[in-house]
């Protein structure tokens, strides 16, 4: 059922982004996230803070991952899609010249957004802003609709989304993805593990994280643990997952086997090969 309410998670995961920013030594950078998560993503953090204390690293990690990746595949690439743009702040920070930046989000997640964003002055207008009824509207449509370019490569940023889905939904969009769009467009995303979703680990960090999305009225009902024979079986030919803690080790320099987070996982895929076959 699409909410006609604003995220609660979206609110939740900008107030983590502006925290992180203004720590002493910050993993990730965005200066507008403080205004997108206003007191009701603040307040909601601070809930969440003392059953699960590791949840702000992870979204600076994740943070940091996705901005280095926009930066390094916008070089070639010329158009990027935020898919389920949330309180995303992207086309502002990380704008290039010749790069076109899309945001598709739920209507009134969208209308939120760009409410918000309307009062900081020197924000601006960034990208193409497309509402999307993801439960009877096609997302690639709806983005031709708006200058998208369907036959060009594009970056697709899939952040924070996968898991509130359903397996077919799920399939359904990475499918469209492989099918519909250039095979050198890039799709990133993250997800959780099948013992995450199942309640079956034995944190009790895990548990109540879970816990806290589902009474925020947006539980996490998908996860797979290996993402590569599902993208394989939708035509993904050049994959790469990353875990938790490889990321933090590279955004961070540490490890603690201690950290709760190693159900998360980012992926990048692509349809197209990444080197060519032997013999050619």
């Amino acid at each position: 059922m699409l909410s006609d309410s604003p995220s609660r998670t979206a609110m939740l995961v900008a107030a983590y982004r502006a925290r992180a920013s203004e720590a002493p030594e910050p993993i990730c950078h965005d200066p507008f996230a403080r205004a997108l998560a206003g007191d009701e993503g603040f307040a909601f953090a601070r809930e969440v803070d003392a059953s699960a204390p590791n949840m702000e690293l992870w979204i600076a990690v994740r943070t940091a991952y996705l901005d280095a990746l926009v930066t390094a595949e916008s070089e070639t690439l010329r158009q990027v899609v935020i898919l389920g743009a949330g309180f995303d702040s992207r086309a502002k920070r990380l704008a290039r010249p010749g790069v076109r930046f899309f945001e598709v989000d739920a209507p009134a997640s969208l209308a939120e957004r760009q409410r918000r964003l309307a009062l900081l002055p020197d924000y601006g207008d960034h990208a193409a802003a497309v509402s999307c009824d993801f439960e009877r509207e096609d997302f690639v449509e709806r983005l031709a609709s708006v200058g998208f370019r369907p036959d060009e490569p594009a970056l697709i940023v899939w952040e924070g989304v996968s898991y509130y889905l359903s397996e077919p939904a799920v399939r359904a969009t990475l499918a469209r993805v492989a099918q519909a769009l250039h095979p050198e467009t890039v799709i990133v995303f993250d997800h959780v593990g099948k013992r995450f979703i199942a309640g079956v680990t034995s944190s009790e960090e895990d548990a109540a994280t879970k816990s806290h999305l589902g009474a925020a009225g947006e539980p996490m009902i998908w996860g797979i643990d290996h993402a590569l024979p599902l993208l394989f079986e939708l035509g993904y030919r050049d994959v790469r997952q990353d875990t938790f803690d490889e990321a933090c080790l590279r955004f961070t320099g540490t490890y603690d086997r201690e950290r709760k987070f190693r159900f998360q996982h980012l992926v990048r895929a692509r349809v197209a090969r990444g080197v060519p076959e032997r013999g050619r």
